[in-house]
């Protein structure tokens, strides 16, 4: 099934997206096969059971003011109830110039949290910022370290450290590579690979997991709320496939196209609002909030 090429502008859909694949990936099933796929090569190292949820905000001292700065997704992986490792995901779908210095500045403020802890010996423990680029129309062209940002004299270079980025473009993964997603986050990448390859998108069968999210995320990456509005015509169902979600979508584009001539022709003169509701298939009070819009 394939996607319709109608798309909705909406002035906050940015924020919409950067909600949407925080709610996705606050999953630990999603959020273990990430990291998994994309540190380990698929290797199954972090366990669902293994990650606890932390606090994504830190605070700075910046001009004699306290502010806070907030991650997107931050998990502590644990082992016998020690931390392995702090993991954060960063979610980018354009390419932003200063995004070194803001994880710089989160890693930074996780390893001074660790400083001041109570229990001075308690092990110490690394901190690994991931950032996902779901962009497909163009590659990651800004600066991925701080020497890329910083304009160093030659003679003090040495003595500056570097920082890289952990930057991960989702669409220009290999094939092989977007296959290993076990969770619903292979559904996402597959559609990012397809529609960078193909400029469309053929859905599979795969089961949805976290139905909700995922609907959600697709109805802020594509511009089309109609995927949003099929959620609570799917929530009954015990399994659903993105192929069932895109016949959904299509017949709500052809209803909505049918709704739309009827209004026109309300709107005319040549049809009674009673008449149109009764071809729209609705009740009348439904179709005076579509006459509204």
């Amino acid at each position: 099934m394939r996607t319709s090429n109608k798309v909705r502008s909406n002035t906050k859909r940015s924020n919409v997206k950067d909600i949407t694949q925080k709610t996705l990936e606050r999953y630990n099933d999603v959020f273990a096969d990430i990291i998994n796929v994309l540190l380990f090569k698929g290797e199954n190292v972090v366990l669902e059971d293994s990650l606890i949820d932390a606090l994504p905000m830190s605070t700075l001292k910046m001009e004699g003011k306290i502010k806070s700065q907030y991650r997107d997704i931050a998990k502590y992986w644990n082992n016998s109830k020690i931390n392995v490792s702090m993991f954060g995901l960063e979610n980018q779908s354009k390419p932003e110039k200063f995004m070194p210095f803001r994880i710089f500045g989160y890693d930074g403020a996780e390893y001074v949290r660790q400083s001041k802890k109570e229990n001075k010996k308690e092990a110490k423990y690394p901190v690994i910022t991931l950032v996902l680029y779901f962009g497909y129309n163009g590659r990651w062209n800004q600066p991925r370290s701080l020497f890329e940002l910083l304009d160093i004299d030659e003679k003090i270079k040495p003595y500056v450290n570097d920082f890289k980025m952990n930057l991960f473009e989702i669409a220009y993964l290999e094939r092989e590579t977007i296959d290993k997603f076990k969770s619903d986050f292979w559904i996402l990448a597959d559609y990012l690979y397809q529609m960078r390859v193909n400029n469309d998108y053929i859905a599979g069968d795969t089961v949805i997991k976290h139905v909700d999210e995922l609907l959600m995320l697709m109805s802020a990456m594509t511009k089309d709320d109609r995927f949003e509005e099929t959620i609570n015509e799917l929530s009954r169902k015990e399994s659903v496939t993105m192929c069932e979600v895109l016949d959904k979508v299509e017949a709500r584009g052809r209803k909505e196209g049918v709704i739309s001539v009827l209004i026109s022709l309300v709107k005319d003169g040549i049809l009674s609002i009673s008449e149109a509701a009764k071809r729209a298939d609705m009740s009348e009070e439904s179709f005076k909030q579509y006459l509204k819009s």
